[in-house]
């Protein structure tokens, strides 16, 4: 199989690896549907965020779909029948320089299935690698994926050539993982693994790795049956105990010839709503336990969550714009941590007494008003937005499981 035909192969089969939210995937109203999971780019091609950020394009592709698990969901499993093949180390990394020349991409997000075992394929992954950085003095942006059970020896390696590192979880816990694959170890496979990652980026003050944009994980939503809370859970323990930079999610989308082939269509509107609630907690500050999940332990679909937690906490609002702390007023919806902090900057020597005033500071105020006090007086709009008018709160009432009722 010649070079094209391969890239055609495995650029269409790295799509199922996400590393776009919902807003940047590319995917349009049409991205989702029968044979497809979550967000999908342009085959060889997507674009993501770096840390200081700026949007670049990726050369995103596998270097083989080979792979000996068995994961229910995935398209690359052991036993579906589909072609496969894969790159050699030096004929991959000669291809992205190819698309680099001419402009095409920016960066590489590599990624592979199991081929043989663990070792050899995340040997041929940093070979790769080694000869961008080395060999060609690639110094541009490296996102490369930990195969489940990779060494520690391996781990290292890849810290000192990428710029960030993902082991997917899929699933919350190590029960819900059973549901999706019998032969990945949810603790020893990938949650030691991350832990090594955050360790070895330690060793990023010393100037020992690169790993300047940390590591990451992708989860498949609604495949292993489990709810926001305990996705959102696993999010806010990972903040804690791996450094996790950010978290992916990726809408289940059945796909032929697999076990979970039959298996029902989860809506984009949900991955949407997990892409909010972990902004709020990355960006926002937001606790695990201001999110506010309904009775069955899922995010409202109706509204957004921060709107939804604002209704939920009635005893909090409104908030005087002139003496709220940077807390309360990202808290209030409409109200983002560039607007926020242009309110405090402003009101050290002036006083915010018009709602023309707040959307000069970029306030969305027809979503803040009902929240707000401007010196001491409520200026509500004469019509609020539907979704605080209209919205049903008893779904709300829902509570919220300790520590995102984890097991580990």
């Amino acid at each position: 199989m010649d070079t094209l035909a391969k890239l055609a192969i495995l650029g269409e089969a790295a799509k199922y690896d996400v590393c776009a939210s919902s807003a940047t995937s590319g995917s349009g109203a049409g991205g989702a549907g029968r044979g497809r999971i979550g967000n999908l780019s342009p085959a060889g091609c997507c674009h993501s965020f770096l840390p200081d950020g700026r949007c670049i394009s990726l050369f995103k592709v596998l270097l083989t779909n080979e792979c000996v698990n068995d994961c229910f969901y995935c398209p690359n499993r052991s036993s579906r029948d589909v072609p496969r093949t894969s790159f050699q180390p030096e004929e991959l990394a000669g291809l992205f320089l190819e698309f680099y020349k001419r402009n095409y991409v920016e960066g590489l997000f590599l990624s592979s299935g199991v081929a043989k075992n663990t070792a050899a394929t995340m040997e041929d992954l940093l070979k790769t690698t080694e000869i961008l950085r080395e060999r060609y003095r690639f110094g541009g942006y490296i996102h490369l994926k930990i195969l489940p059970g990779s060494g520690e020896d391996y781990i290292q390696r890849a810290a000192e050539l990428a710029d960030r590192l993902s082991i997917n979880l899929e699933a919350p816990s190590a029960g819900r993982l059973k549901n999706l694959s019998r032969r990945k170890d949810f603790e020893k496979d990938l949650l030691e693994r991350m832990r090594w990652v955050s360790k070895v980026q330690a060793g990023r003050r010393e100037g020992k790795v690169r790993l300047s944009a940390g590591q990451t994980t992708q989860f498949i939503v609604g495949a292993a049956g489990e709810n926001d809370a305990e996705i959102l859970g696993a999010v806010s323990r990972l903040y804690r105990e791996v450094s996790l930079k950010r978290a992916y999610f990726s809408a289940f989308q059945p796909i032929a010839g697999t076990p979970l082939e039959n298996g029902p269509v989860v809506p984009i509107l949900r991955e949407h709503r997990l892409y909010q609630s972990e902004f709020l907690m990355r960006t926002y500050g937001f606790a695990y336990e201001e999110i506010p999940f309904g009775r069955d332990g899922n995010l409202p679909m109706e509204i957004d969550p921060k709107a939804a937690a604002a209704l939920r906490r009635p005893e909090a609002f409104p908030v005087e714009v002139n003496k709220a702390s940077l807390g309360q007023l990202l808290r209030v919806p409409g109200i983002g941590p560039l607007s926020a902090r242009r309110i405090l900057s402003l009101r050290r020597t002036y006083r915010i007494r018009d709602l023309e005033e707040l959307k000069n500071l970029g306030v969305v105020t027809g979503r803040a008003a009902p929240f707000l006090l401007l010196d001491g007086r409520s200026k509500k709009p004469e019509t609020a937005p539907k979704q605080l008018g209209l919205f049903d709160l008893s779904v709300l009432d829902g509570e919220v499981p300790a520590d995102g009722g984890l097991p580990w």
